[in-house]
């Protein structure tokens, strides 16, 4: 059940229970990214990472033509400069891109993601994509590259794959993204949201000081291996030394569910 929305020009922020849905507002464009609604995701995410009650983040668009088109190019021909006060969120949002935000999240392409809208579907860490959705990096068409984690695509794909969707800038199916291992599920238009929703909860069902470690583990383990060594050294006493590492094995000997305080 929903608990509650919060609606403004370009975002739209959902509660339900544990999961904080973002939804990107701007049908009119495609749903692409303006300084303002950069900002306002950047915002939005360092939001929920601290906030305890918020333990994964859903991030979806609005309509049936695009998830997000990318950089809004005709702001940026007009010279669209940052609006007041977004310095924190252009930092937030370029730790999201870079798979550094601490809580879990779950892209939800409704429809097209090309450009910065793929890149922003990559910096989630479970991608549910439509059937009709396309994936691409086109930036080298218009002068520009992939400068918000799309040039490190090959930290998913085979090299080969990477420089042909970097280079070439042709658009590929949902089909061939999962085949990739790009995206994790391709589901009809209508169950997008519903399929997301429902990783969100598997998810947030799990212990929250376990389910941050790993995913900077796991994230680090692919670009960094050495300092992912390191920092399971250094995480390993305190996570099993925890108070919800006493919970899980106590829950697990009495077979009830656990009940977890995040500490």
């Amino acid at each position: 059940m929903t608990e509650a929305t919060e609606s403004t020009e370009v975002l739209v922020r959902t509660r339900q229970g544990p999961v904080l849905i973002l939804r990107l507002n701007r049908p009119e464009a495609r749903n692409a990214l303006t300084m303002g609604l950069i900002a306002g995701i950047g915002n939005a995410v360092a939001e929920a990472e601290s906030d305890p009650e918020i333990r994964v983040v859903v991030l979806t668009g609005t309509g049936d033509r695009a998830f997000c088109a990318g950089m809004d190019l005709r702001a940026f021909a007009e010279g669209e400069g940052p609006p007041p006060g977004s310095a924190e969120g252009f930092a937030a949002f370029q730790r999201l891109v870079r798979g550094e935000v601490t809580v879990p999240l779950v892209g939800a392409a409704n429809a097209t993601a090309l450009a910065g809208g793929f890149e922003l579907l990559l910096a989630c860490d479970i991608i549910v994509a439509s059937s009709q959705t396309e994936l691409g990096l086109p930036e080298v068409k218009r002068g520009l590259f992939a400068a918000g984690g799309g040039t490190f695509i090959g930290t998913r794909v085979p090299l080969s794959i990477a420089l042909e969707m970097a280079l070439i800038g042709e658009r590929i199916s949902a089909e061939r993204a999962y085949a990739l291992g790009l995206v994790n599920a391709v589901v009809e238009p209508a169950d997008v949201l519903a399929t997301a929703l429902a990783y969100a909860e598997q998810i947030a069902l799990n212990a929250p000081m376990s389910v941050t470690v790993t995913k900077e583990l796991v994230r680090l383990g692919v670009t960094d291996a050495a300092r992912a060594l390191e920092r399971l050294e250094e995480l390993r006493p305190v996570v099993f030394a925890s108070e919800d590492a006493h919970e899980g094995a106590v829950a697990f000997v009495e077979k009830r569910p656990p009940v977890w305080r995040g500490r």
